[in-house]
């Protein structure tokens, strides 16, 4: 039987909120920075476990992939893979929002309202985290301004213990960009800024933090 130095979920990519079964709303995530943590935290001798939603990424090699679509289906995946997890790090782009009323059919043009009510949908990294026991957990904050002030805000509500944020439209990279600009933000300590770099250059310096901070 395999042992693992660590066991660790990862979710990846982004979610999506139907209006009917043809209709809804999403975001750009790719899932490449997700799926670049889960191969680098395999390589590192962990256990993988990677809740995805929906990409066009190969399975990487020795980690077990959850597929899911919306953000609830997320939430349910990680909630029992949570509790045996030590380490989770939330890097999909989960949809914030969903519409109130999901149509069974298609709609037809002339039966959309211009007027869609909206509720949220469940918040899942700071749900998790008020079950928070031995676990590390790690943010990902996707900013347009201001990328620390908020990145740290997001720190301090949902109890985590790092959070890695990046500028969306910067010269570093983003959305669905192989190369990206992050700062890895610790509860406690000194700011570290990896890259200009490719993602997978970047997933292997997180996990290596990770790993080296216990």
């Amino acid at each position: 039987m395999q042992t693992y130095r660590k066991r660790c979920l990862i979710t990846a990519g982004p979610t999506r909120e139907f209006f009917d079964p043809a209709r809804f709303i999403s975001n750009p995530s790719t899932g490449k920075m997700g799926y670049a943590l889960a191969k680098s935290a395999q390589i590192a001798g962990w256990h993988v476990d990677l809740v995805s939603g929906p990409v066009n990424i190969s399975r990487p090699d020795g980690v077990t992939v959850h597929k899911v679509v919306t953000g609830q289906e997320m939430y349910a995946a990680c909630k029992p893979l949570f509790e045996k997890c030590d380490i989770l790090i939330m890097c999909a782009a989960v949809a914030d929002l969903r519409p109130k009323n999901k149509s069974p059919e298609k709609l037809k043009k002339s039966g959309i309202s211009m007027k869609i009510e909206f509720e949220r949908v469940i918040d899942i990294l700071k749900t998790l985290s008020q079950s928070k026991r031995h676990q590390t957990l790690v943010g990902f904050a996707a900013e347009t301004e201001k990328v620390e002030k908020y990145a740290r805000k997001k720190l301090v509500e949902k109890n985590l213990d790092w959070i890695v944020a990046n500028q969306v439209g910067a010269d570093g990279g983003g959305f669905a960009d192989d190369r990206n600009t992050v700062m890895m933000i610790p509860k406690e300590g000194d700011v570290t800024t990896l890259g200009p770099a490719l993602k997978t250059q970047i997933a292997d310096q997180i996990i290596t933090i990770l790993d080296q901070s216990g």
